[in-house]
Order: structure tokens, then C-alpha cells, then sequence
């Protein structure tokens, strides 16, 4: 049993300070929630914000592996980036940058913000674009286009991948919101209609679970700030229990069952 992590890039939010750093808090937690799975490969776009998510989720990793990015744009670029010290190999992870996982091109509705777009094309015709599959903006992408440039990377790297999971290792991708979508499209077989109505939320991973050839969505994996919280509520839910002593002792049996998935959050 393997898994396939996903994980939206995180989006820069103003704190009280006005600093953007949204996007660190948002990845650094993502990665306390997989700091315990034995990664060995990542996949992300060449945009540099979701390879960020990626770099600052492993910081929190407990096995503190160097990441590398493997250059693949030329054969001069990708001889430059290969590791010969299996030693190396071993204290490392392999970082597969591909164009294709993108976010949706947007055409001319980018650098234009929410209100300038609906005031220049209105509301409707913007939300079309927007939440449709197969409608684009103007001299852009619709997520029907996306995806398939998505589909025929993930077709081509689950080559690559699919023999990783089969050997019981574990492989992440770091990627946007329609990018994801795509590949959420493709391992749930969502239908196009279904697919605009995936919410994703950033630096939140999701997992799926690769066993015997088939793909098993299964949630993300508890965070440490929330993970006493939520199982002494559970326990109270459940037994509605008084004394401290027995919920303590409870709750040390859940752990040592393993029971570490919060499932379909």
C-alpha cells in the first residue's frame, strides 16, 4: 500500500502586519500533516509559488531529505542535475518540474482583479468562463483545455509513477487548482460537469491510497495542532466519558491502533 499526496499551492494572505505570508502558513502546515509519509518523489509545475509549497511543506519532514530539482528541459540540463552517489540518492528527493501541470492560462483576464473583470465583460459571461469546463476567456484556457494537457502529462508520468506506488513508495504532486482538478478528474473518473464543482483547499494535502492498481480517495491526514483536539472531542461524542483518567487511556488506544486519517474532510 502506497500513496498519492496532492497538495494546492498556498495563497498569499495579508495578515494584521500586512505581510504576505499566507502562503508559508499554509504550506508549513500542510507539511507537518505528512511529515511521517516516507516521500520519494515530487511533481510540480515550473511555477515557482507551488514548487514553494512544496520546498516549505518538506522543511517539516522528520526524515530532513535535500530536495533536487531534476532538469529535464535539455539533455545537457538534465546530465547537469543527475546524482551518481547512491549514498546521495538515498538523503535525497527527486523534484520533477513539468509545464503542463500549469495553472489554467488565463488570457486576458490576467492581472485584471475580480471588479475590473466584471465591469469590463459582466458578471455572467465572466462566471461562465470561470466555473464552465469548455468555455474559455478570451484568448485563453477553458478547464477542458487544461486538463488535457494535465491528462497526457499525468498519462505519461503515471508511467513513472504508477511503478512507485506499486513498489510501496510514496509520491507527491504540488500544483494549482484547475492542475489539480484535472488529476482529481482522472483518479475519481468525475464526469466534466462534475469536476467544476471540486472545491480544493490551499495547502490542505489530500490523499489517495494506491493499492492493487486502483486509487482510494482518503482525506488528509490529521494536522498536530488539531489532532488532540479532534480525538478527545470524537471520544466525548462517542462515550461521553467523565472521568480524565479513562478518556487519557482511550485515547493512547487510538493512537496505538494508528488511527491517523481524518477521512473525506
Amino acid at each position: 500500500e502506497s500513496s498519492l499526496i496532492l497538495i494546492r499551492h498556498g495563497e498569499p494572505l495579508l495578515n494584521e502586519k500586512n505581510l504576505f505570508t499566507g502562503c508559508v502558513d499554509e504550506a508549513i502546515e500542510a507539511g507537518m500533516r505528512i511529515c511521517d509519509i516516507p516521500i520519494y518523489m515530487i511533481y510540480t509545475p515550473i511555477l515557482i509559488r507551488a514548487q514553494m509549497t512544496a520546498m516549505l511543506a518538506m522543511t517539516q519532514h522528520r526524515h530532513k531529505k535535500i530536495l533536487i530539482v531534476i532538469h529535464n528541459e535539455s539533455e545537457q540540463a538534465e546530465t547537469w542535475s543527475r546524482i551518481y552517489s547512491e549514498e546521495t540518492k538515498k538523503q535525497s528527493i527527486p523534484v520533477v518540474p513539468a509545464w503542463q501541470l500549469n495553472e489554467r492560462m488565463y488570457g486576458e483576464l490576467q492581472g485584471l482583479n475580480k471588479e475590473q473583470t466584471d465591469e469590463r465583460y459582466g458578471k455572467k459571461l465572466v462566471h461562465e468562463w470561470r466555473r464552465s469546463h469548455d468555455i474559455p476567456p478570451p484568448n485563453g484556457e477553458s478547464l477542458e483545455m487544461c486538463s488535457q494537457r494535465v491528462d497526457l502529462n499525468l498519462r505519461t508520468n503515471m508511467l513513472q509513477i504508477e511503478p512507485h506506488l506499486q513498489s510501496g513508495r510514496h509520491v507527491m504532486v504540488a500544483a494549482h487548482g484547475n492542475s489539480l482538478r484535472s488529476i482529481i478528474m482522472y483518479l475519481d473518473k468525475l464526469t466534466s460537469q462534475e469536476v467544476i464543482n471540486v472545491e480544493l483547499s490551499t495547502g490542505i494535502p489530500l490523499l489517495y491510497i494506491y493499492k492493487e492498481g486502483h486509487f482510494m480517495k482518503r482525506g488528509s491526514p490529521v494536522g498536530p495542532t488539531e489532532s488532540l483536539a479532534h480525538y478527545m472531542q470524537k471520544l466525548d461524542e462517542m462515550f461521553q466519558l467523565t472521568s480524565l483518567n479513562q478518556r487519557t487511556n482511550l485515547f493512547s488506544l487510538f493512537i496505538i491502533e494508528d488511527f491517523h486519517w481524518v477521512l473525506d474532510r
